[in-house]
């Protein structure tokens, strides 16, 4: 059957947000619990919260926390490192009052370890010998910046007691296999995590007190503090302008496999981990190159490394337990799914997808690398063109392109299969998802291209991806639009503001006066703009020069925005006070605010409408009718 003409944008696809949303999932932390295997499961239906899932080796799941318990942490806002199993028992910090708790693994409500107060805790860990949990802790005050510290909790309950403070901030405690000594790393303002920390070791004492803390590595940015089987400090550093892995024995520093690629991410989740240990001399670790992540096995002692023939571009964990590694591997045509690889056959087998999706391969638009000129360097990008079994475009027609800026800044897209990229390709959209300077995956020269010119380098190189797209005669240069969330947002915002490329933009939680960021934030980013614009307050005017908001004047183009209610990151006002300039302007506008959301939506019905929103938006602007039933937002 011959496909139906129909213009770009309005073809009909199977890819709903109802069928996107429905039973999926968002794969987390995988553990070993004896023969069983535990994970955390965020659930959009179930109104964002994360769920505990167990697997018996017979293949039956079981939630091993029902509603309304919530494996989730707030330390730096970001959170992360929530679940720790270890001993065969399972703690995990409870959303609902940010307290530490120890689950049930055999029914029965879950034992409160900290009592109520103004902490928050992540990372914990278990210290057998001295009965107590070793942890990060985050304690808030009415005033000031709340306090981070490393803190002892006795597993009898109690109030956490200091071990190590005086850092503004710390990660990845990690007790040596003999619990005679703790590894942490930590950074202080104004540095974020992927610029400058230091790697500290102690001695416990038999009371469990830090003695003796020395400092053994700083001046890059450290990742993932472990200790082999065999009590050998390991960790990633990017001290050579690469994140590469390194072991620390008799005072001094090796690197394991140094190669041009990165074995680290940037630090915005706590408990993120790129390796893990089979023996003492055998790592099983992932690293990226060129935006496509790998899983090796590497031999600590020689440095020889094998890769492994998977069918992944992208590998969250990977955990080692009994001759088995499991990891979250994402491809370039399925949902992200829990993966078994077994050691002794080397065939892996799917133990949980995040979505039971049957897509025949012919509607799924797969990303091509793809680097452009830009100012005086190289970018890079993936490109996903339209791909729709059904329906053809009119003859001539060039498809509308929506441009995607990520988060961050520092952070990084790859070519994993991802729902929302295919939603706008199948109806007629291309994608062009963009690793702008400032992106991780590049090495330390590429990262650092934003350092004071945030505003500036990433929003040039998705103008100029925009520009080398549609000069291929892959996009309709009159139908150009960006989208992003977060960081991603400031960028559309500014690309909207200083550049006369785009017809549409859509900013989900952006940030549109830089001044009011640096002056209203939480204590994680307090200082982040320091290094990405200029100090503040002394830099000003730079704020103001590159803030959306004071100069709406050059701003002639429609945008949507999408808000949560409750953001501690972004504060609501700065979209208001956009979405008013505006108005004052008379330029179509929509505002969409989610009142029980924070930064970045978790609940289904509100990842649905923002979604959806931005479509029919954008089907205003360039002039097409998606052929969803869609409520649209009300444009002004």
């Amino acid at each position: 059957m011959a496909p139906t003409t129909a213009p770009y944008g309005s073809w009909v696809s199977p890819i709903t947000a109802d069928r996107m949303l429905a039973g999926a999932v968002g794969l987390g932390s995988v553990a070993p619990l004896g023969p069983d295997l535990v994970w955390t499961e965020s659930r959009p239906t179930e109104g964002g919260r994360t769920a505990l899932v167990r697997r018996r080796p017979d293949g039956s799941r079981e939630d091993l926390l029902a509603a309304p318990w919530n494996v989730r942490s707030r330390v730096h806002e970001y959170g992360g490192a929530a679940l720790s199993v270890a001993g065969g028992r399972i703690f995990f910090s409870h959303d609902g009052d940010r307290r530490l708790y120890e689950a049930p693994t055999d029914g029965g409500e879950p034992r409160a370890l900290t009592p109520e107060g103004p902490w928050r805790f992540a990372a914990p860990r278990l210290d057998s010998t001295r009965d107590r949990l070793i942890a990060i802790g985050e304690r808030h005050e009415s005033d000031g910046e709340p306090a981070n510290l490393l803190v002892s909790i006795p597993l009898a309950g109690g109030a956490p007691g200091p071990l190590a403070e005086g850092h503004d901030f710390y990660a990845f405690p990690a007790l040596s296999p003999d619990g005679s000594r703790l590894a942490w790393i930590t950074w202080d303002h104004p540095n974020m995590p992927w610029q400058d920390t230091e790697l500290w070791v102690a001695t416990l004492d038999p009371d469990g007190a830090v003695t003796s803390p020395t400092r053994v590595a700083d001046g890059a940015s450290i990742f993932q503090p472990a200790w082999s089987p065999d009590g050998i400090l390991h960790y990633v550093s990017d001290r050579t302008g690469w994140w590469n892995l390194y072991r620390h024995e008799d005072g001094r520093e090796r690197a394991v496999a140094p190669r041009a690629a990165e074995f680290g991410r940037p630090l915005w989740n706590l408990g993120m981990a790129t390796y893990d240990f089979l023996d003492a001399e055998t790592i099983f670790a992932t690293y990226g190159v060129g935006g496509r992540w790998r899983l090796a096995r590497i031999d600590a002692a020689t440095g020889n490394t094998k890769d492994l023939d998977l069918p992944y571009v992208d590998f969250g964990g990977p955990r080692v337990h009994d001759g088995h590694v499991y990891f979250v591997g994402s491809s370039t045509s399925a949902p992200s799914e829990l993966v078994d690889l077994d050691l002794e056959t080397g065939e892996h087998r799917v133990l949980r997808r995040s979505l039971d999706l049957d897509l025949d391969p012919a509607w799924i638009s797969e990303g091509e690398a793809i680097d452009f000129p830009s100012g005086d360097r190289t970018a890079y990008a993936f490109y996903y063109p339209p791909k729709n079994p059904d329906f053809a475009p009119e003859a001539g027609e060039l498809p509308p392109l929506r441009v995607r800026s990520h988060g961050g800044p520092t952070g990084a897209t790859d070519p994993s299969f991802k729902l929302p990229i295919q939603y706008w390709t199948s109806r007629g959209f291309a994608v062009l998802d963009v690793n702008y300077g400032g992106s991780t995956g590049y090495g330390r020269a590429y990262r650092d291209l934003l350092a004071g010119a945030w505003g500036v380098i990433d929003v040039e190189d998705c103008v100029n991806g925009a520009r080398h797209v549609a000069e291929r005669g892959l996009a309709d240069p009159a139908r150009l639009t960006i989208s992003g969330g977060s960081a991603g947002g400031y960028t559309v915002l500014c690309a909207l503001t200083f550049h006369d490329v785009f017809r549409a933009g859509a900013s989900h939680y952006g940030i549109g006066d830089l001044g009011a960021l640096a002056a209203d934030t939480h204590k994680f980013e307090s200082r982040y703009t320091d290094w990405l614009v200029a100090p503040w307050p002394d830099g000003r005017e730079i704020y103001r020069a590159r803030s959306p908001l004071f100069h709406t004047d050059r701003l002639a183009c429609p945008a949507i925005f999408f808000q949560g209610g409750e953001d501690r990151v972004v504060p609501p006002n700065q979209a208001e006070k956009m979405v008013q300039a505006l108005r004052d302007k008379g330029l179509p506008v929509a505002h969409v605010v989610f009142p029980d959301e924070g930064h970045g939506f978790r609940k289904a019905e509100n990842i649905k409408a923002a979604l959806e929103g931005e479509l029919a938006f954008f089907g205003r602007i360039l002039g097409f009718t998606p052929a969803d039933a869609i409520e649209a937002p009300p444009i002004e």
